[in-house]
């Protein structure tokens, strides 16, 4: 048996058994992805994939038991050349982080300005995406820290820590009503338009148990995923926006008024994920450090193995 092999199997089980799909993303042919399936499957004497006729069509009992040690055996080879990388290049490489673009925006360039100062020679590639893409990324190693507010911890072969908290604030042009007053309630807002945050994204989802909550039905007129992109419909006059508090940290233009919402919709947690085993290399301890000064490398590492929990925070 050989890692040739180990990858074929690894890839059509991600594939959803389709070989042809399959040795696209290998960069081979079909037939040889089914052969060397098959000649594993000889030497270990089980069926990793039940067939009809020259098709897969699902994995079997002892299969299943099979992807998760290839898996174990894959991830260690990863770390292997990791291991490989840190020692022979210790101050270089690439660090490539998947985040949702509020992170992107606002928190994360400082942390990646202060690692290239210490890391001159590290290369920042940054993937924007939805935070169960995000979670995706870390799995398959596209990425090695993710972070986002939503889905991490939904994932048990992420190790999730919490960042940071944040709220969410309300974003008005100064001429509007409401912007006269100090503490605001859901019933003074749930009748304005509203302009925010799609559900799937930077805490929607606490926004609208809230109404819930209170049997408010809130009139959403623009979804969006960018909070520049809600600042601005705000600023044309379309309402008033809910948009994270980060968002409005050195505002350039300082041009509306904003609340804290914080009472209304309770706080949120932005988490870090790394994924389980992974060996991580000394500037991805450094930028944990860099995002928040809860993530020591101690606690990192020990999270990496099972040993903490979000109460050691």
């Amino acid at each position: 048996m050989n890692l040739h092999q180990f990858r074929f199997v690894q890839e059509a089980a991600r594939r959803n058994l389709n070989l042809t799909e399959a040795a696209k993303a290998l960069h081979t042919s079909q037939p040889g992805v089914s052969k060397a399936i098959i000649e594993l499957e000889d030497e270990l004497g089980v069926d990793i994939f039940a067939r009809h006729g020259k098709r897969l069509k699902r994995v079997t009992e002892p299969g299943q038991h099979v992807l998760k040690s290839i898996e174990l055996i894959m991830r260690e080879v990863t770390n292997l050349k990791r291991i490989g990388e840190q020692y022979s290049a210790q101050d270089s490489g690439t660090l490539s982080i998947a985040t949702t673009h509020t992170q992107a925006r606002y928190v994360l360039p400082l942390p990646v300005a202060k690692l290239r100062e210490s890391y001159p020679k590290v290369n920042i590639s940054l993937h924007q995406a939805t935070p169960h893409e995000v979670a995706r990324m870390v799995i398959d190693e596209v990425a090695e820290i993710g972070m986002a507010t939503e889905s991490l911890a939904d994932y048990p072969d992420l190790v999730t820590l919490p960042c940071y908290e944040w709220q969410h604030v309300l974003v008005m042009p100064s001429n509007h009503p409401l912007a006269q007053r100090e503490r605001i309630g859901l019933e003074d807002i749930a009748h304005e338009p509203l302009v925010t945050y799609h559900p799937s994204f930077t805490g929607r989802g606490k926004i609208d148990a809230a109404f819930a909550t209170r049997k408010l039905q809130p009139r959403i007129v623009l979804e969006a995923i960018d909070s520049d992109v809600i600042k601005t419909y705000v600023r044309l006059g379309m309402g008033i926006g809910i948009v994270a508090e980060m968002a409005m940290r050195d505002d350039p233009v300082g041009d509306l008024v904003v609340r804290p919402m914080g009472h209304l919709f309770g706080q949120n947690v932005a988490r870090v994920a790394f994924k389980r085993g992974a060996y991580l290399r000394n500037f991805i301890y450094k930028f944990a450090e860099l995002l928040s000064d809860r993530l020591s490398r101690d606690l990192v590492m020990r999270a990496m193995i099972g040993n903490v929990n979000d109460y050691d925070l």
